[in-house]
């Protein structure tokens, strides 16, 4: 790409995926799409029926109902990360638990896939952090005398004003020290 390549149009395509990105970054995204996905196969494969041929092999268990409530706890808390960025620690927490629960009551997570994902999810929402917002600094004003503008120094400075305004080391005799109780 060189200099005189016409930069491209921006079109309404453009700026919704400018305002999604904006959107995206203000929250634990990635996090809650983790947490989201994990509940689709814990709710899925204890309901799940596979044809060999002609026999049917269910997966249904006892523990059905479990599963489709952590599922629909995984999905609800998924979804409140994107929205509700301020409760990213609880919701962390709680689905890293609910993946632990769903380990014995559905079919080992999903499958391990479940389980994992909401883990990961977990993890990434209890880490992220929002970023601070860019404030501009303002430029420090400088006291008269201490630098700064060309036209901040005093004009009025009397004859000796200089010898103590340029004394830094604090041991005038003005002031009775001398030295004496000077650190070094």
């Amino acid at each position: 790409m060189s200099a005189e390549t016409p930069a491209a149009a921006s079109g309404p395509s453009t700026s919704r995926r400018s305002q999604f990105r904006a959107w995206r970054g203000t929250r634990p995204f990635w996090a809650g799409l983790f947490v989201l996905l994990s509940g689709f196969p814990i709710i899925y494969f204890p309901y799940f029926h596979l044809q060999l041929g002609h026999l049917t092999l269910a997966m249904a268990t006892t523990a059905g109902a479990g599963s489709l409530i952590i599922g629909v706890l995984l999905i609800v808390l998924g979804i409140s990360l994107w929205f509700q960025k301020h409760v990213r620690v609880f919701a962390g927490v709680a689905s890293i638990l609910l993946a632990l629960v769903s380990l014995p009551v559905s079919n080992f997570g999903g499958f391990v896939a479940g389980f994992l994902f909401a883990l990961v999810g977990g993890a990434m929402a209890v880490a992220w952090a929002p970023g601070a917002d860019p404030q501009p600094q303002a430029a420090p004003e400088a006291a008269p005398g201490e630098g700064g503008a060309p036209g901040a120094a005093p004009l009025d400075q009397g004859p000796g004003a200089w010898s103590e305004s340029n004394d830094l080391s604090g041991t005038s005799p003005a002031n009775g020290a001398n030295g004496r109780h000077s650190a070094g």
